[in-house]
């Protein structure tokens, strides 16, 4: 099976890639250090996986799961990340990542999660997974003291902020302005004390206003 491997430190990708080189049925074919390399490889060589670090710079690993669906649909994606937060795993399944893959794990483990993915299942780190599957098999838990910060119009929004519409868009269906909605995010960002797009979209996980990965 074809890979891109995305990684913005050459020797990590040397070296994942001489890992994964050496897995009967798998070859690198591609490599890039951006996002937009990344695109640029999946739209040439249609690859079956590509693994990507959660990090790539000041970009977001992330954000290639999106764009990378709508270009190459069969194409799956492990996303590796020093990060066990059940809120960034959480949010990887939600957009579409087939495994989320810890660096601390043994080469074995990468082996183990192509395999996987390159059959259709899903892979986890082992940390990360007991965890997750408790996550979404109990019924959302919804933080009252925390959500009750915010008003209800201000939970619809920042529930259609979580499912990635833009300003306009929440301002369209909601019959309101675009200055009314920023005035309603800049509210919900301070009652929250989140930062960025990325925060909102994580508290939004955190309190069950997102629905879970199907």
């Amino acid at each position: 099976m074809n890979v891109v491997l995305v990684d913005d430190h050459a020797l990590v990708r040397a070296g994942i890639s001489n890992l994964i080189n050496q897995i009967d049925g798998f070859i690198v074919v591609g490599e890039a250090s951006t996002r937009m390399d990344a695109m640029e490889l999946v739209r040439q060589l249609r690859p079956h996986i590509v693994v990507a670090d959660i990090t790539l710079g000041e970009e977001s690993g992330l954000d290639l799961l999106e764009p990378i669906r709508q270009v190459s649909p069969k194409t799956r994606v492990i996303i590796l990340s020093m990060h066990a937060s059940e809120e960034l795993v959480a949010e990887a399944l939600r957009r579409g990542a087939a495994s989320y893959l810890l660096k601390e794990s043994a080469p074995s483990e990468l082996e183990i999660a192509l395999q996987a993915v390159g059959r259709g299942d899903s892979y986890l780190s082992p940390s990360v997974s007991k965890k997750m599957i408790e996550r979404f098999v109990r019924p959302p838990t919804v933080a009252p003291k925390a959500l009750d910060m915010l008003t209800a119009r201000q939970q619809q929004i920042l529930t259609m902020i979580a499912s990635r519409k833009s300003t306009k868009e929440i301002a369209y269906e909601l019959d309101l302005s675009e200055k009314t909605i920023a005035a309603h995010r800049a509210q919900i960002m301070e009652r929250t004390g989140v930062r960025d797009l990325v925060g909102l979209v994580l508290f939004a996980v955190k309190h069950g206003l997102v629905k879970k990965p199907e």
